[in-house]
């Protein structure tokens, strides 16, 4: 099955994105992942570095070389889920093209939806473990006594809600794209992590 999974910074894709994954044997194909790995390694320009500390977005032939090479590993050959691309009409119709090349299609296209101010709330509170990578919730998932935490720049508030407003400013035509197209399927990211994996097995479970 071959899954986008698309919704604003801190909707709680990641997390449902492992459960999906786990579920149909796809690999999780994450661009945030991707990219500050590649930040980490020193992979980066530093304007781009720059750019990513402010919550900008990444410019699209960066994310869809890293993609096309990431999609085409072996592990990908029967399906993935892609967890935070495409966000624009054009980086989708390269989706397509680059699918269309294999012989291949998307089957779904999953949007979380989650309020902004929830979205603000996650992030301040969200911290990972920086030996493990294991991301906690200070209130709803706290971490071990012996975790070593680190407060993510791109999760402070006004980074957080900048990331927000340039993803809704950029996605305003992905998601009428998707669903003229039949693949857009819209499902309600507030609750606890079971209460909305249920919901998006369920939508998965129909397509």
């Amino acid at each position: 099955m071959r899954i986008v999974f698309v919704g604003p910074p801190g909707a709680g894709k990641g997390t449902q994105a492992k459960i999906i994954c786990s579920k149909n044997h796809i690999p999780q194909v994450s661009t945030g992942d991707m990219l500050r790995a590649a930040k980490a390694n020193g992979l980066l320009p530093a304007d781009l570095v720059a750019r990513m500390d402010q919550g900008g977005l990444v410019p699209d032939e960066v994310v869809i070389d890293l993609i096309g090479r990431r999609t085409s590993e072996e592990d990908a050959a029967n399906g993935f889920l892609l967890d935070g691309f495409p966000r624009t009409v054009p980086q989708a119709e390269a989706l397509s093209g680059l699918l269309e090349k294999r012989g291949t299609k998307l089957d779904v296209v999953l949007a979380l939806d989650v309020p902004e101010e929830l979205l603000v709330e996650r992030a301040i509170f969200r911290r990972t473990d920086k030996r493990t990578g294991q991301v906690y919730h200070l209130k709803y998932n706290p971490p071990p006594s012996d975790a070593e935490l680190e407060h993510r720049k791109d999760d402070q508030e006004d980074v957080v809600r900048n990331r927000v407003r340039v993803y809704q400013a950029m996605t305003s035509a992905l998601l009428p794209f998707y669903a003229e197209r039949g693949l857009l399927v819209q499902v309600d990211g507030v609750g606890s992590v079971d209460e909305v994996t249920h919901r998006v097995l369920a939508a998965l479970e129909k397509v």
